[in-house]
């Protein structure tokens, strides 16, 4: 009686056993992106966070000779205004809208009025002693006795990667480069942001592979379209030395991607995905020339005291979470799964810069996506349960009946 209960229960407990195995294998794939270079998963994670900061200040003049009408209609076609400072590059640290950028991107808001005023003015000197063909000394001396300013106003604005721009407030400030550390930390209003991680400085290596993120200046031009601007440039080098210091004893990283005006204060972001420097200055020109491949940036660890400073905090947050598991998807052939997360995020923060895109892309390939049987892992879960109790049941049927049928 047992052999034929056994050669009935047996097989079947085998197979369900073999189906449990097989469900426990199914939900735990993961999505292989093996194919996706460590370059592209960097360039695709990071480019939400990074953003583009303007600083200026616009001084107001007004001309007391206004015989002079050459002069007069001079600074009338330039709205009678100056506007001094520039552009660099930042990115974010925290999902309520803290940005690390250098020191002397943001260096015009820390000016004082009167230093902001003569800097203008030595500004406005030189481009009408261009303009006019006349000794920039001439011309210094005939605008100090006619020129006066009227009004000082200040700019600080962040340009998000959708274009969205934003006022930042500086919380907290190191020195321009030849000062001190080239750091600062900012803060925008709102929430949900994308954010880069921080990583260890001192776990860096000669020769590992950097990638420097940033809106350099060499990369506008009037061929290019309106939307390209808020586009982020991404080029690739080396760590070229790590034992370099500035003049003032601060320690930096010389790297050897390329880089330019309007770089200053991106990220320098290791194969790992993390931030392990913020760019700062260049090596020196060469006959006039920018020579390539001699960068420098403030290593992250640096940089942790001001973010301390200023009371940030960075971690990973549940727009980085959705974001990642998309592309994770995505490139995994997962597309179905990827639109819904990429869906989720859409909801969770309307204003991701690629959230669109990778929704427009996982829409078009949905007819080729794969099953991720992870998915119904709680319908696997059930069903591992009742084969279970099935198993066990036909072994009690099996083995104990027996035992009965013996004793009695």
């Amino acid at each position: 009686m047992l052999k034929k209960r056994a050669f009935i229960t047996i097989p079947i407990c085998i197979l369900l056993s073999c189906a449990i195995c097989f469900s426990v294998y199914l939900i735990n794939i993961k999505p292989d992106t093996s194919h996706i270079s460590p370059a592209q998963k960097v360039a695709e994670y990071a480019k939400p966070a990074v953003v583009k900061i303007v600083n200026y200040a616009v001084v107001k003049w007004q001309f007391t000779n206004p015989a002079d009408y050459e002069v007069a209609d001079y600074l009338n076609k330039m709205n009678n205004e100056t506007v001094v400072g520039g552009s660099g590059s930042g990115f974010m640290i925290s999902e309520d809208g803290h940005i690390i950028t250098n020191a002397h991107v943001v260096e015009t808001n820390k000016m004082d009025e009167t230093e902001i005023v003569q800097k203008a003015f030595d500004l406005l000197v030189k481009q009408m002693s261009n303009d006019f063909q006349i000794d920039p000394k001439i011309v210094e001396s005939y605008m100090l006795q006619y020129t006066l300013y009227s009004d000082v106003k200040r700019e600080l604005k962040v340009i998000l990667p959708d274009g969205e721009k934003k006022d930042g407030q500086i919380k907290s400030y190191g020195a321009p480069v030849g000062e001190g550390k080239d750091v600062a930390v900012l803060k925008i209003a709102g929430h949900h942001f994308p954010t880069l991680k921080i990583g260890d400085s001192n776990q860096i290596s000669l020769q590992d592979n950097v990638w420097v993120f940033g809106y350099p200046a060499a990369a506008d031009s009037d061929l290019l379209s309106e939307d390209s601007d808020k586009v982020v440039s991404i080029t690739d080098g080396k760590i070229s030395a790590t034992d370099k210091k500035s003049n003032e004893g601060n320690p930096v990283i010389q790297i050897s991607a390329p880089s330019t005006h309007g770089n200053s204060g991106g990220p320098v972001i290791s194969e790992n995905g993390t931030v392990i420097g913020i760019l700062t200055f260049r090596g020196d020109t060469v006959n006039g020339q920018e020579v390539q491949g001699f960068n420098f940036a403030v290593p992250i660890n640096t940089v942790k005291e001001f973010i301390l400073q200023a009371g940030a905090k960075n971690k990973q947050t549940k727009t980085d979470d959705l974001y990642r598991d998309g592309l994770q998807l995505y490139w995994g052939g997962y597309y179905k799964d990827a639109l819904t997360k990429f869906q989720q995020l859409h909801a969770h923060y309307p204003e991701h810069s690629e959230v669109k895109r990778w929704m427009a892309k996982a829409k078009e390939k949905a007819g080729d996506s794969k099953i991720l049987w992870s998915t119904y892992q709680t319908y696997f879960i059930l069903a591992d349960i009742v084969f279970a109790l099935i198993i066990l049941a036909l072994l009690v049927w099996t083995f104990l009946a027996k035992k009965e049928e013996k004793t009695e």
